[in-house]
């Protein structure tokens, strides 16, 4: 099901406004204030996709803002990606300004003040989600967000030609499909997020960094025993348990934590599959090595902010027909368009 909005329809003068609250509506409240005289028509055809909401965004010149007093409207919890497909953009976020031309593309974070101009008439695709859903942690969030990524480079090239081909069949895909498709986006978003932050440590030596990865392999595939240990990791790589311990500073989290995140990932993962119905939270818990399901529930609410079992419920929801948001009101003479979204005599 798509969700289309076009100004083509609306008068010159009312296109600003109608505008404004059709991004508003899409994706988060924005200030938004175009940078031409005669506002241009503008479109935004959006899809649902699992837990991806992906918009095709076409307009002209204008400025978008995020500020303090509209995170506290709502949205704070949600990320979006722009991949620019025509025109320029800057986007200034966390005292980072990038710059972005047509095969790049940025991560914003709502939950922080951030500003974009788009100076030319442009065509980007927005992938927008919950933070919950990232899979990745704060820390990693911080290293992805407002730092533009090039198609053409190893990690960015192979995420960016997966979104790609994911929004162009994103009005064809069946609805079982479409939340494993935006799984696997999100796990490509987590491998890019890793590989960043691990170039961001340039004081960490090219052996302790090698030796981190072999250490974070055999961890992840060992993830479902109940006895991993930092006293059976260290032994297994021949290393000092305080060595680990030194090697997971380049990561800025302990080696139990790192482990438990992990597991936490797998599990929530688990439960948002289109299967996951079949399987008891409990079970899935003791798949990924959790021995206590009175802790994983509260680690689980700790980390994502939900029960294990409202979030597979909620899972299950976005597979129901009709989860879309409703699309705001065809434009009409003698209406205008409310906050709200919806059209009141005038």
């Amino acid at each position: 099901m798509s969700v289309v909005l076009d100004t083509a329809g609306v008068p010159s003068a009312d296109r600003a406004e109608y505008w404004h609250e059709a991004v508003s509506h899409t994706f988060i409240p924005l200030d938004v204030a175009l940078l031409e005289s005669a506002p241009a028509p503008a479109s935004i055809t959006s899809h649902r996709l699992g837990a991806l909401q992906v918009s095709l965004v076409q307009a002209g010149p204008q400025r978008v803002e995020r500020t303090a007093a509209l995170i506290a409207r709502g949205g704070e919890d949600h990320l979006t990606l722009a991949l620019q497909h025509r025109g320029t953009a800057r986007l200034v976020q966390d005292r980072r300004q990038v710059e972005l031309r047509p095969g790049t593309f940025a991560i914003s974070d709502a939950g922080r003040p951030f500003a974009k101009e788009l100076p030319d008439p442009f065509v980007f695709t927005a992938f927008h989600w919950p933070r919950s859903a990232a899979g990745v942690s704060e820390e990693d969030l911080r290293v992805l967000t407002a730092m533009a990524f090039d198609a053409a480079d190893g990690t960015a090239r192979l995420v960016a030609a997966y979104l790609e081909c994911l929004s162009r069949s994103a009005d064809s895909t069946a609805p079982h499909l479409a939340s494993w498709l935006a799984t696997t986006a999100l796990d490509l978003l987590a491998v890019l997020a890793h590989e960043r932050r691990g170039r961001s440590v340039p004081e960490a030596p090219e052996v302790a960094l090698a030796t981190l990865a072999r250490v974070k392999d055999h961890i992840l595939r060992h993830l479902g025993d109940p006895d991993l240990s930092p006293e059976r990791i260290a032994a297994a790589h021949h290393v000092s348990v305080r060595y680990l311990h030194k090697l997971f500073r380049f990561e800025g989290v302990t080696v139990a934590r790192w482990i438990q995140r992990q597991r936490l990932d797998m599990c929530r993962r688990d439960l948002a599959r289109p299967t996951a119905g079949r399987a008891t939270v409990a079970a899935v818990a003791g798949r990924w090595g959790f021995v206590s399901a009175s802790h994983f529930s509260r680690a689980f609410r700790a980390a994502y902010g939900v029960s294990p079992r409202e979030w597979q419920a909620r899972a299950g929801a976005s597979l129901s027909p009709g989860t879309v948001r409703p699309p705001l009101p065809v434009y009409e003479p003698g209406k205008a368009v409310c906050p709200d979204g919806y059209g009141v005599a005038v």
